[in-house]
Parts: C-alpha cells; structure tokens; sequence
C-alpha cells in the first residue's frame, strides 16, 4: 500500500517506521529536509501542495502541528490546509485517511468524565478551530476519514515537568491531567492501517487521569525537592478515557507514566 504523510515530525517518524516495516511504500511531505531511509521525502508547502506525480496513493496521514499556539497560526494550519490537500488527492484511490486533532475539542474543566462517546463542546477559540477542522475533514471524506484525539503526549523528555516541580510551591486545585506516550499513539495510528472495521474517531489516552498536583509531587520527592501545598480541593481539568481503544483490546506499552518519567530521571542524572 501507498501511505502519504503531510506533516512528518516525531509522530509520523514512528508511525512510518512501523509502516515501512510491514512492507508498505512511504512518501512523506514536510518543509524541511528527512533524511530518514525509509521513506520518500518531498519538501512542499501543503499551502501550494502538488502530488500529481506521486504513485496513486491509498492511505494518508494528515498530522500538522502549528508553529504557535495563537488562533491564526491555528486557523492556517488545521482549516485552511483542508482545501489544498483535497484538491491535491483529487484522483488518488484514498481508503482511509487519518486526521490528528486533540482532545482539546471536549471544553468541560471541572473534573468531568470525558469518553469516546461524549458530546463535544469546545470552550475555546483554538478548540473550535479543531472541531471546523474535524468537521471539515469529514465532509470531504465521509467514508474514509477517521478523526485521532491524543490526549497529552509525552515521551522522554522531562524537562518541563522538571522545571516545574523545582518552581512550584503551591497548586490552587486538583487538576486532572491525562497523557499518552508517543509510541503507544504511534503503535494504534500504525494500526489503522490493518483494522477490517474502524470508527469515525478515537479518543487516545492511558486511561490513567492523573492530578497534576501528585505528578509535580512525584517529581518533587525524586528531586528531594520541598513537597508543594494543595490550596483548593475544587476539581478542574477533565477526566479522558480512550472506550474505543478497550473495545479493540489495544495492547499499551506505557501504561504508568511514572516508570517513563523515573527511567528519563535515571537517564539525566547518569548524564551528570
């Protein structure tokens, strides 16, 4: 199978690695120069996109990322980039094409319960944008389009979290925050490849909700750090679980956050 990337950062690397490996062709488009050996890079600007000489293709990834998070950048990126990809795989066989947004879309920051099947209700600019964008997708591709949801996505860097366990003292609520690891999201994005039967989105989430207070907390007693004071017990942030990831039996190879982080702990510190 011929599979197309439009956007090629450390999500789609993964994504097409997996890909390759089960002997499927990959072209990626990006803006700067790949070098990676198991795929075919083209430099183009998605606004001005032009696959007309590419084999015809049959599965497409459409992962983009903004350059910043103001409502512009996120209008540029997520809507406007439809019209153009369209019209460019006007004529290519496309089965499936998978959309990256975020759970941004669901707008409730009180603690709530969010799942696969929950009514979506963005609470800001940027995830309106997200939501036109999903919507927008679905239009143009009412068959084979298939909207991804991630949750936070996290990997092996830590300084943030680092940072933040150091500079904070107090915390004002319990603050629900979810995550997913990046090769755990690349593992069911390379799935859908082979899934006979797929539904119109999916959320993607360890299913692990966390307060953000405990996680800063367990950075804070690694880092022998002073432990942080909670000053309000009022619940915000939402609670995400992936229902449809269940159903699939999707087997994740990070489950607890905490053993990412310690392994990323013992890999700074040997750096020392």
């Amino acid at each position: 199978m011929h599979i197309l990337f439009i956007g090629y950062g450390k999500t789609s690397q993964r994504v097409a690695k997996h890909l390759f490996e089960q002997g499927h062709h990959i072209s990626t488009i990006s803006r700067s120069e790949k070098t990676d050996c198991y795929a075919t890079h083209y430099i183009q600007d998605v606004q001005q996109l032009d696959l007309a000489d590419l084999a015809p293709i049959e599965m497409v990834y459409v992962i983009l990322a903004p350059s910043e998070s103001g409502i512009d950048a996120y209008q540029a990126t997520y809507v406007e980039s439809i019209a153009p990809i369209v019209a460019a795989l006007k004529g290519h066989p496309v089965q499936r094409i998978v959309i990256v947004s975020s759970t941004r879309v669901y707008g409730e920051n009180a603690g709530q319960r969010i799942d696969d099947e929950s009514l979506i209700q963005p609470a800001d600019e940027q995830g309106h944008i997200l939501r036109k964008m999903e919507l927008l997708w679905q239009v143009h591709y009412p068959q084979q389009s298939i909207i991804v949801r991630p949750t936070g996505i996290y990997g092996t860097s830590i300084a943030r979290l680092t940072k933040l366990a150091v500079q904070t003292s107090t915390y004002p609520t319990i603050h629900f925050s979810n995550r997913i690891h990046i090769d755990d999201l690349a593992n069911f994005l390379a799935l859908l490849v082979n899934l006979s039967k797929v539904e119109a989105s999916y959320i993607i989430s360890n299913n692990r909700p966390l307060p953000m207070h405990e996680i800063l907390g367990w950075f804070q007693q690694q880092l022998h750090v002073k432990p942080l004071e909670l000053v309000s017990e009022r619940h915000t942030g939402k609670r995400i679980y992936a229902t449809r990831l269940v159903e699939i039996d999707f087997k994740f190879d990070h489950l607890i956050c905490f053993n990412d982080y310690a392994a990323a702990l013992l890999v700074h510190s040997n750096e020392k």
